[in-house]
């Protein structure tokens, strides 16, 4: 046994506004994984996309970068 105190095992609350926040980036958490499993259910179902349908990850990654960049704020 130790002589120390036991830590303090109360929660902090969250003021309404971080709560709610919280639960927002829970909400768009849960929906990006709903749709990811979607997307591995219909492969397992249907099987992967033919080539032609897909489009090359360079192309995916330069819209990403794209998509970055725009949200950057421009420099003085």
């Amino acid at each position: 046994m130790s002589d120390q105190p036991a830590p303090d095992t109360a929660r902090q609350q969250l003021d309404p506004r971080t709560a709610d926040a919280v639960r927002a980036h829970a909400a768009r958490t849960r929906a990006d994984a709903d749709q990811y499993a979607a997307v591995l259910e219909d492969i397992a179902t249907h099987g992967l996309p033919s080539v032609e349908d897909c489009t090359p990850w360079e192309e995916l990654r330069e819209a990403q970068l794209a998509r970055l960049a725009a949200q950057r704020p421009a420099a003085a």
